[in-house]
């Protein structure tokens, strides 16, 4: 994810650069407020921008624009606060998040807040990390095999990374979660707030969990929507991820063995899913919906790990049916426009991933697949972590468990069977957080919660509106999936 690490200086330079990325925030609240102006993509949401600098450890060097958006509380008479939001990634746009928000917060919570997002540091319209496409569609597989493709991919992550910083400029190797953070604390000021309510979604709760642990006393409720563990080394991460996507395959079998609306209900699920992977083993799988197309073992992986979002249970039925039958549908192949390219110059600047080569990511691999028969590993966990081999930049922000919560309640929220973020990463970190921490778990499936149910969206508002935190124990029940496009 990243490439700088600050150069150790003599103790007084240190002393000074300290007092100086202290100082930055007063700064900023001292300054003018964000100037706003109707969005273009939607009159009723304000538009501004925040400057800041690219390495908040020299804040008087090169600079930024951060784009922001507002959407002003409905009842401002009755207005609470700011309602800051992110919706993860690494790579979501908070002005996105902002400018459809009435499609995903509850009225009441639209009247009373101000909804602020932006788009953090090397995101869309906040200086993209941005790298040649050629090179980039040029990327060698994900999965690595051989001691041959471990090399090839180490010297492919080097070259783009210098790629992408040439292309980027200065920003490339400060797009830190504790850099957004700086800029989180910049917005606020600039808001004029003296606390701010935080919503983050996945990825987006590092940045609650970190801009909390640094700045508690500015917090005023914080929702954690399906939880980042930073603490967590490299085969924790990998060995997590691989049990909750196989959890997830597990939980589609048992809904196509008690639904009939599974395509391969009555059918032995597994037995059919192993040999479609044996067939993309064998390089002989072909894409259903593109024949000519030839699935690799990761692509195949890779489409059951996207169903298990929603989850889009009915469609992966469909698929495998599909598959194994070798019928021809007629839905198209997604094009990509891949020219922004944040994920990795994030991820490999938040977390150490220290392979040692070939032999040491096969080791570790295998360790994570014994506890994933069916899916062998998470597409997401993989590509993290082969993407930031060989990464000669340094680590900005490692993992590191979190300190007690020094704020108010904070609430966490969770599904039990989330392919992305485990269930199991949300009660650590509300153990690290201590007692001010509350969780209340859906005891369903998908990633993200808020909006999957009455009862969660209850709970969820309550503690934004009253800052009431959830019950110990709290849980709602789940839902079951429906088709695509059905109400």
């Amino acid at each position: 994810m990243r490439a700088t690490t600050r150069p150790i200086l003599a103790a007084f330079l240190t002393v000074l650069a300290a007092v100086a990325s202290v100082a930055a925030p007063a700064r900023a609240a001292r300054g003018a407020a964000p100037v706003w102006k109707p969005c273009a993509e939607d009159a009723t949401v304000q538009c501004a921008s925040l400057k800041v600098p690219v390495d908040w450890a020299a804040p008087y060097g090169p600079s930024i624009q951060v784009a922001v958006a507002r959407r002003p509380a409905a009842d401002p008479k009755n207005r609470i606060g700011t309602l800051l939001v992110n919706p993860g990634g690494p790579g979501g746009s908070g002005v996105d998040f902002t400018l459809d928000s009435t499609s995903y917060f509850s009225p009441e919570l639209r009247k009373r807040f101000d909804i602020v997002g932006f788009d953090p540091r090397g995101v869309s319209r906040s200086n993209p990390i941005v790298c040649t496409t050629t090179l980039l569609t040029a990327a060698p597989p994900i999965t690595i095999d051989t001691a041959a493709q471990y090399t090839t991919a180490v010297a492919y992550n080097r070259r783009l990374a210098d790629d992408c910083a040439e292309q980027t400029g200065p920003l490339f190797g400060h797009v830190d979660t504790l850099s957004i953070v700086r800029d989180t604390e910049a917005l606020r000021a600039a808001l004029g707030e003296d606390k701010i309510s935080f919503y983050g979604a996945s990825y987006g709760t590092l940045l609650g969990e970190q801009y909390a642990a640094r700045y508690p006393q500015r917090i005023r409720a914080l929702v954690l929507d399906s939880v980042m563990d930073h603490s967590r080394d490299i085969d924790g991460f990998l060995s997590a991820e691989a049990l909750a996507v196989q959890g997830s395959f597990d939980q589609f079998v048992r809904w196509c063995d008690r639904s009939t609306e599974c395509a391969v209900h009555g059918r032995d699920v597994r037995k059919l899913w192993d040999g479609l992977l044996a067939s993309a083993r064998r390089g002989t799988l072909k894409d259903p919906y593109s024949p000519t197309y030839k699935l690799s073992v990761y692509e195949l992986t890779n489409v059951a790990f996207g169903s298990f979002y929603d989850p889009q249970w009915h469609s992966l039925g469909i698929f495998i049916k599909e598959a194994v039958a070798g019928v021809a549908g007629k839905r198209a192949r997604a094009v990509v426009d891949v020219s922004e390219h944040i994920f990795p110059a994030a991820f490999c600047d938040d977390w150490v991933v220290p392979v040692t080569g070939y032999a040491d990511l096969r080791s570790r691999m295998a360790r994570a697949a014994g506890r994933a028969p069916q899916m062998g590993f998470s597409p997401l966990a993989l590509s993290s972590v082969n993407g930031c081999l060989g990464w000669t930049r340094g680590t900005s922000n490692p993992q590191v468990r979190l300190p007690t919560a020094r704020t108010g309640p904070v609430l966490l929220v969770n599904a039990r069977y989330d392919p992305a973020t485990p269930h199991v990463w949300a009660r650590n970190v509300a153990a690290q957080l201590g007692p001010k921490a509350s969780l209340l778990t859906y005891e369903g499936w998908g990633h993200t919660v808020y909006g999957r149910s009455d009862c969660i969206n209850a709970v969820v508002d309550r503690y934004l509106l009253t800052l009431k935190p959830a019950a110990t124990g709290a849980s709602c029940p789940a839902i079951e999936p429906k088709a695509a496009g059905v109400g």
